[in-house]
């Protein structure tokens, strides 16, 4: 029974990009997260593809192989905006199910829609009305299968612009061409657990008892892969999400601690909107640089981790002060910073809120403010300061921050203390999640 139809976006990012920019059609596309030589590839259109030159191909090889290669600066507001019109075309058509990635939707088909002649008219109807209203360079290519995992290995069997059907009766044989880390989840890690575990191809995989699955994932997550392999149906699993954060591969200007503290600033600023725009509080945050030559010109460092516990926490000026005590704990010794981020931990919901008893968190975040003030340390652009944000204000000060970002453009209002570093950290797309225009850009 086929059940799931699965669309997945062919070279998102380039395509976007051409189809934006029609001088870029036809042309060897490489995206990238910023314009420097020593940067590389987040994504490659089929013409740089044919040429050898993909993800994470470094800008000084893609010119290499392909000296007219057009470089574009990533626009993740562009590929998030995209992305909802691809949904809403899609959904017109076929109810979407879940949305796995910025380029990646699946709908469920019931009924008589679960026949193969009438789901493949479906997955054609599909690719040519995403072709008609977003534009030629959007092509897609479709799987359909008895469940998710299935039509998404399905998609990828025909690139570009593919459809392909894998039903039941076909199984396993039609699997037997692919690689166990073809499977979504198989990362390099888990290729090393199989392989202790004797599996080392999609014939073993397939062969190995439920038992020894377990064993290799772990847990149930190993027996699920057994049923999923033999086309059982399954719904989205309900996940929580336990961390945010943010980081930034740092443009040259900006490899030094100077630049990297005021990038630090910018995400941080962010991560704690999205806390107070997704309504949960942070208990822990850490934060790390990476960089080519360690402390003091130690090549054998590339870089270095802070944490700390920070109660149950959304106030922007306390988050600060933490990053201002990490930093100099040591991360501000590193020489020549590459990439930087941010991560908020323990999520905790509004409604499991408790709030802080003692002040300790009034108190730094009234410390960060005054010495805002002062000009020592993080300070509010414009005429915001401590002397108009008591503490029992400055949860109506941070709304009000927010409310002026979102009504008049990112960084309307903003902690000074990121100001070198406003220009730089945009929005950035990770992994299945995807980004809030509002509260990201």
């Amino acid at each position: 029974m086929l059940r799931s139809l699965f669309v997945d976006f062919n070279s998102y990012f380039a395509s976007v990009e051409q189809q934006l920019n029609p001088a870029l059609r036809g042309r060897p596309v490489g995206v990238v997260p910023v314009l420097a030589e020593t940067s590389c590839c987040i994504a490659a259109s089929y013409e740089a593809k044919a040429l050898g030159i993909g993800t994470g191909t470094g800008v000084a090889e893609a010119r290499r192989l392909c000296p007219d290669i057009a470089i574009v600066l990533a626009d993740h507001a562009k590929y998030v905006e995209m992305h909802h019109r691809a949904v809403a075309v899609v959904d017109t058509l076929a109810p979407v199910r879940q949305v796995l990635s910025i380029d990646e939707m699946e709908c469920e088909l019931t009924g008589r829609w679960q026949q193969r002649e009438r789901a493949v008219g479906l997955a054609e109807r599909v690719k040519a009305e995403v072709v008609a209203q977003l534009g030629e360079c959007m092509r897609t290519s479709v799987g359909i299968a008895p469940n998710t995992l299935l039509a998404k290995l399905a998609s990828n069997m025909q690139k570009p612009d593919g459809l392909t059907v894998i039903e039941a009766h076909e199984l396993p044989q039609r699997l037997y061409g692919l690689k166990p880390k073809a499977i979504n989840g198989i990362g390099p890690r888990m290729v090393q657990r199989l392989e202790r575990c004797g599996i080392h191809t999609m014939e073993q995989l397939y062969a190995a008892p439920r038992e020894l699955l377990r064993t290799a994932w772990g847990g149930v997550a190993g027996a699920e892969m057994y049923d999923k392999l033999r086309g059982q149906w399954y719904g989205p699993r309900e996940t929580v999400a336990k961390s945010l954060g943010h980081s930034h591969v740092l443009p040259p200007d900006l490899r030094n601690p100077a630049g990297a503290f005021a990038v630090l600033n910018r995400l941080t600023q962010k991560a704690a909107m999205r806390l107070r725009k997704q309504n949960v509080y942070a208990t822990s945050m850490s934060v790390h640089v990476r960089c080519r030559h360690g402390y003091g010109g130690n090549r054998g460092l590339m870089g270095d981790d802070r944490a700390a516990h920070v109660g149950e926490t959304q106030d922007t000026a306390f988050l600060l002060h933490t990053l201002e005590q990490l930093w100099h704990s040591g991360l501000h010794l590193l020489r020549q910073p590459v990439s930087v981020g941010v991560q908020l931990h323990g999520l905790i919901e509004a409604g499991q809120h408790t709030g802080d008893l003692f002040g300790f968190e009034e108190a730094a975040a009234d410390a960060a403010l005054d010495a805002a003030a002062a000009g020592t340390a993080p300070n509010v652009s414009g005429s915001l300061s401590a002397r108009v944000a008591p503490a029992k204000d400055r949860r109506k000060l941070m709304a009000a921050i927010d409310t002026l970002n979102s009504k008049h453009g990112k960084n309307t209002v903003y902690f000074a203390s990121a100001q070198a570093g406003l220009d730089h950290a945009p929005m950035r797309i990770a992994f299945n999640r995807i980004p809030d225009l509002e509260s990201e850009r």
